[in-house]
C-alpha cells in the first residue's frame, strides 16, 4: 500500500476546525480514553486501504488513539497512518502470538480467541468506522450496533440498520468529529 497522507489544509475548513477542537480536547481532563475502532477486510483494495489511511492518520494526529484487528488491508493502513501521525495503533489479534501483527502496531494484543476478537474490537471502540465489507466486518459492525455504539461506513457492501453510511472520505471523517466533539 502507498502511503496517502493527506496534509491538514487538504481537509475541507470545517474538518480542519473540527480536528483542531479534538486535538485541544484530546490534551484535556475530558479526553476520550477509549479509541477509534477502524474495521474492514483483510484484503481491502486500494481505495479502502487509502482511506483507512488517512482516516486514522487525522484522528490520530489529532489525539485518538486506533484499535483494529492488528492484520493487513484496512487493519495496516489504518495502524500505519495512526503511527506515522505519531499517534498509537493497538492490534487485538486472533492468534496466540503477534506473528501475524502488521509491522505499525504500537500494541498488538493476540488473545488466541479467533474471530471471536471482533467483539473486544467492537465494544473497546467509543465508535466504529467501517471501512469496506467482508464477513468479519459485518460482525462487528453488527456488534457495535447492538452495543448502542455509533457505526460509520464507507464503501460498505451491505447496509445494516443504524448504521450511518458517508457519501465519500471528506463526510465519513466529518461525521466521525461530530461524533467525537458531542
Amino acid at each position: 500500500m502507498q502511503a496517502i497522507e493527506r496534509p491538514m489544509a487538504a481537509w475541507p475548513a470545517p474538518v480542519v476546525q473540527a480536528l483542531q477542537r479534538l486535538a485541544a480536547k484530546q490534551k484535556s481532563s475530558g479526553r476520550h480514553r477509549q479509541p477509534v475502532a477502524v474495521i474492514g477486510p483483510g484484503d481491502a483494495n486500494e481505495a479502502e486501504c487509502a482511506a483507512a489511511y488517512a482516516v486514522a492518520h487525522a484522528l490520530a494526529g489529532a489525539g485518538m488513539v486506533v484499535i483494529c484487528g492488528g492484520r493487513g488491508g484496512v487493519m495496516a493502513a489504518a495502524s500505519r497512518g495512526a503511527t506515522e501521525a505519531g499517534g498509537m495503533a493497538v492490534g487485538i489479534l486472533p492468534e496466540d502470538d503477534d506473528s501475524q501483527a502488521n509491522a505499525w502496531l504500537s500494541v498488538a494484543v493476540p488473545t488466541g480467541m479467533g474471530e471471536m476478537r471482533n467483539a473486544i474490537i467492537a465494544r473497546a471502540g467509543v465508535c466504529l468506522v467501517a471501512i469496506g465489507s467482508n464477513m468479519g466486518t459485518l460482525s462487528e459492525m453488527a456488534m457495535g450496533l447492538k452495543w448502542g455504539k455509533p457505526v460509520f461506513v464507507l464503501y460498505g457492501g451491505v447496509a445494516l440498520p443504524g448504521a450511518v453510511p458517508a457519501s465519500g472520505l471528506d463526510d465519513l471523517l466529518a461525521k466521525v468529529l461530530d461524533c467525537l466533539l458531542a
